[in-house]
């Protein structure tokens, strides 16, 4: 019983030893691939974003994504999620070669070489939903963030909705606490320890300045994007330029050409893009509740024309502006 014990463990171990890289190599990353990834793009290939608000896709915003690839391949990066996105690019959507799902377990994935020959060659890179939180500890500093850069100078598309989007800006809201921070809780206290604000994450020339949020009017995000603004600008050099802040609702995506120029796609008439002007947003960290006199909030809808990264609008739906005070914000008149 001894010898067998032992022999057993010795067999064990030595199949140990042989998978264990295999094992590794799972755990840190899942690919899933449909289509041939072989092919060159059958149409050019050019620059611009596509900022997704969350819930179902806008077809005819992922038809101008896939446009913008040239029809070629596609590559999806997800933190989160277990399963395989590719099938609704190449079965659902249709006219791309291939899409190839990556879905990184670790940080260590960043290094692996599939993946970054993949991101290399991509014609247009997606980056799903999920947890914010795991993209910034997973990506930030990595050959991954540096691939997602390259690609873009490059002049390729990039896109990314709810998490995925909020990865985008210079300015990111991380959710590093594990939490989702409500509206309520960021007026209350924007510059406290639940406003986990990130940056130095991806550099786009176009996105300066700028911090996105997702599934905006539906989850009434109005004033945690305020907070977001207010926690970011207290950290900047006082003859930095203000910040912006996006809100893009759900079944909403605004796809901006190289030069900045930007276009509402929209499932619903009464859903758009808000675009808030942090110049009305003070500098200065104070304990307690946001204090703003006038801040603008310009609505952008599907005959709008925004301008990045400047924020300017034309032809908007409506301006508003708000105070904000005792843990809440008021339209003026």
């Amino acid at each position: 019983m001894r010898m067998i014990g032992k022999t057993l463990l010795m067999g064990l171990a030595a199949l140990a030893g042989l998978l264990s890289p295999a094992m590794a190599s799972a755990r840190a990353l899942d690919t899933y691939l449909e289509g041939d990834p072989t092919g060159a793009a059958p149409a050019p290939v050019s620059g611009g974003l596509l900022l997704m608000g969350g819930g179902d896709h806008n077809l005819d915003a992922m038809r101008w994504f896939i446009a913008k690839a040239g029809h070629g391949h596609i590559v999806i990066l997800r933190a989160s999620q277990h399963g395989d996105a590719s099938t609704e690019f190449v079965n659902e959507i249709g006219g791309v070669l291939s899409a190839e799902t990556f879905v990184t377990h670790s940080r260590s994935a960043s290094r692996d070489p599939h993946l970054l020959e993949a991101l290399r060659k991509a014609d247009g890179i997606y980056i799903a939903g999920g947890d914010q939180a795991r993209y910034v500890r997973r990506w930030r500093g990595t050959p991954i963030a540096a691939a997602l850069d390259a690609h873009v100078r490059a002049g390729k598309p990039l896109a990314g909705t709810s998490a995925g989007l909020a990865m985008l800006g210079e300015y990111l809201y991380g959710a590093m606490d594990g939490q989702s921070l409500t509206s309520a809780q960021g007026l209350a206290d924007p510059y406290g320890k639940g406003t986990t604000m990130e940056t130095d994450f991806l550099h786009l020339a176009l996105l300066k300045g700028v911090i996105t949020d997702s599934h905006f009017t539906q989850r009434g995000r109005l004033g945690r994007l305020f907070a977001f603004i207010a926690k970011a600008q207290a950290n900047r050099p006082a003859a930095a330029p203000p910040l912006i802040g996006l809100g893009i609702d759900e079944g909403v995506a605004l796809a901006v050409e190289a030069d900045g120029t930007a276009r509402v796609y929209s499932s619903a008439p009464d859903r758009g893009v808000s675009v808030v002007e942090g110049a009305g947003i003070g500098r200065t960290a104070a304990p307690g509740p946001l204090v703003a006199e006038r801040v603008q909030v310009t609505t952008a809808g599907l005959h709008s024309v925004v301008h990045l990264p400047s924020g300017t609008v034309q032809d908007p739906v409506v301006v508003q502006n708000y105070s904000a005070g005792g843990g809440t914000i008021r339209p003026l008149p």
